[in-house]
Formats: structure tokens, C-alpha cells, sequence
């Protein structure tokens, strides 16, 4: 199977930054795609960032220039560094992966989702 631990979230205060991570272990020989969700009270979960292997990265309009994702493969882990932290960035922040294949080489065939940390930009 696969767990994801996710860690970085906090309370920071307008024009801060801060950095998550989410880790992947378990049978894993590759993932496509790497991602990070956020869902603020009230509202739906949407896209944040999202890193596909050999792919072009893809940012909502509201975090762009703000947020980086990166991945690191060989640990199985993606980041987003969160730059000028504005309060409307508040909520739960979901790591996301698809297009897993396990160490025999077998997709998995599902998304897989962290457990979520909480982001909260206040003065």
C-alpha cells in the first residue's frame, strides 16, 4: 500500500511564507503526477499547483508567481513553497498523486490523497 505524511503547514501572518511537504512510501516504482489541493471552509476542494513527470507545471491563477512546486522523484516527494501568503489562501492543504505504479510495475489505478494540512494567513 501507500501513505502519504504531509508536514509545513501553520499560522502565518500576511506576506509570509511557508513550505509543505508531502511524502510518498510504500510499493511505489514511479509516479506521474504530484500535486497540491486546497479546500478553505465553505468552499470547494480545487487545484493549487500540479508537477507531471515531463509535463508543463500548472498553477491556479491565484497562486501564480506566488507558489512554487517542485518534486524531488527519487524521494517520492513533492513541495510547495508558499510566498506572500495573503489571508485568502487559508485552508486545508491536500497533497494529490496519480498514475502510480507499484515496485512490480502495476498501476494502481486511483488518486491517493494526503491527510491535510492547515494553512491560515492572519495578522
Amino acid at each position: 500500500q501507500v501513505q502519504f505524511v504531509e508536514s509545513g503547514g501553520g499560522l502565518v501572518q500576511p506576506g509570509g511564507s511557508l513550505r509543505l511537504s508531502c511524502e510518498a512510501s510504500g510499493s511505489i516504482f514511479s509516479i506521474y503526477a504530484m500535486g497540491w489541493y486546497r479546500q478553505a471552509p465553505g468552499k470547494q476542494r480545487e487545484l493549487v499547483a500540479a508537477k507531471p513527470n515531463g509535463g508543463s507545471t500548472n498553477y491556479a491563477d491565484s497562486v501564480k508567481g506566488r507558489f512554487t512546486i517542485s518534486r524531488d522523484n527519487a524521494k517520492n516527494t513533492v513541495y510547495l513553497q508558499m510566498n506572500s501568503l495573503k489571508p485568502e489562501d487559508k485552508g486545508v492543504y491536500y497533497c494529490n498523486a496519480r498514475g502510480l505504479l507499484d515496485s512490480g510495475g502495476r498501476a494502481y489505478g486511483n488518486d491517493f490523497w494526503g491527510q491535510g494540512t492547515q494553512v491560515t494567513v492572519s495578522s
